[in-house]
C-alpha cells in the first residue's frame, strides 16, 4: 500500500485539529481523498488538472457511482484541493468548474383528494387513537413536516384564530392557518393529553409515558393508519406534507401562497408540485381528449 503525501496527512490533521470535524466525517474525507490518489495511479496531487477530474469523474461514474454520491465526492476533493493552494503547494484546484451529473428529478409521492381524506379519517375512539386523528388531521391541514409537527407545543395552537405557530428549518418561525377538521380533532384530544402528559411537558403531542412523541413513533402509527384506511402504498408522515401542496396547488394555483405555508425559502423547493400539477392535467387530457386516446388494438 502506497504511503500517503505528507501534504495529506497534513490536511486531515488541519480538519481534525482546526475544523473539529467528527471522526466519522474524518473518516469519509480520507476515504474520498484515497479514492483520488489511487486515480491519480501514482501522479503528485499538485499535478492535476481539471481533465483529469473530469476523467476521473467519469470513471466513477462509469462504476455506478451515483450523481448525489459523486457530488458529495467532488466536493471532498475540491476542499482538500483548495488546502493545497492556500498552502502553496498547488498552483490551481482542477476541481474548480468541475460539476457531478445532474441527478434524475424524482417528484415527491402524494396520495389522491380522496386517500389522504381516508387516511386521515380513520374512525378510531381509543385515546390512542384521538391524538393520531388530531395528529395526521392537523399533518395535512397544515402541510407540516414531521419534526414540526412533534415540535409543537400546547399553546402552538391558537384556536379562536385558526393558526399554528410552528419551528420551521433554521430556527425560523411561520404561522399557518388550520382547518376546521383538525382543529375539532385536536379539540377532541386535549382531555387525553392532559390525562398523559407529565407534569411540565409543555408538548401538545405525547405519549402514554407523558413526554413528547417521536418522528420514529409517527412514522409507525401512520402505516397502521394507512392499513386500516385500506391504502395499498407505503405512507410515510412526508406524504401528508407532499400531498397538502399538490392539493392546495390543485385548487388555487397560487405557487406563492403554498411556498409560504411549506416554509420554503425558495420558491424553486415548490416549483416540484407545479410538475405534480402537470402530471395530473396531462392525465386528465389523455383520458378525455378525443385526439389522445390511443386506439385499441
Amino acid at each position: 500500500m502506497s504511503k500517503r503525501p505528507s501534504a495529506l496527512e497534513r490536511y486531515l490533521s488541519h480538519l481534525r485539529h482546526e475544523r473539529r470535524l467528527s471522526d466519522h466525517t474524518l473518516s469519509a474525507y480520507s476515504r474520498d481523498a484515497d479514492l483520488l490518489i489511487g486515480l491519480a495511479e501514482g501522479r503528485a496531487l499538485e499535478s492535476l488538472t481539471t481533465p483529469d477530474v473530469r476523467r476521473f469523474v467519469a470513471t466513477l461514474h462509469g462504476r455506478g457511482q451515483s450523481p448525489r454520491s459523486l457530488a458529495r465526492i467532488l466536493s471532498s476533493w475540491r476542499g482538500l484541493c483548495e488546502w493545497l493552494v492556500r498552502e502553496r503547494v498547488a498552483a490551481s484546484n482542477p476541481c474548480a468548474g468541475v460539476k457531478a451529473p445532474r441527478a434524475p428529478k424524482h417528484l415527491p409521492e402524494v396520495l389522491s383528494p380522496d386517500d389522504a381524506v381516508r387516511l386521515v379519517s380513520v374512525e378510531d375512539a381509543s385515546e390512542a387513537g384521538l391524538r393520531d386523528r388530531a395528529l395526521f388531521e392537523l399533518a395535512y391541514s397544515c402541510g407540516l413536516r414531521v419534526s414540526e409537527l412533534t415540535g409543537l407545543d400546547l399553546d402552538s395552537i391558537d384556536s379562536a384564530t385558526g393558526e399554528v405557530r410552528v419551528l420551521g428549518k433554521g430556527s425560523k418561525t411561520r404561522i399557518v392557518p388550520v382547518g376546521g377538521h383538525a382543529l375539532r380533532a385536536i379539540e377532541a384530544w386535549k382531555p387525553v393529553r392532559l390525562a398523559w402528559a407529565r407534569p411540565g411537558e409543555a408538548a401538545l403531542f405525547v405519549g402514554r409515558a407523558g413526554r413528547r412523541l417521536t418522528p420514529r413513533e409517527v412514522q409507525r402509527r401512520i402505516k397502521r393508519w394507512a392499513l386500516a384506511a385500506g391504502l395499498d402504498v407505503d405512507v410515510h408522515p412526508h406524504m401528508l406534507r407532499h400531498s397538502f401542496a399538490s392539493h392546495v396547488l390543485q385548487s388555487s394555483g397560487d405557487l406563492r401562497a403554498v411556498q409560504e405555508m411549506l416554509g420554503h425559502a425558495s420558491i424553486s423547493s415548490t416549483q416540484v408540485y407545479t410538475h405534480l400539477d402537470f402530471q395530473h392535467l396531462a392525465k386528465v387530457y389523455d383520458a378525455a381528449h378525443p385526439r389522445a386516446r390511443r386506439k385499441k388494438g
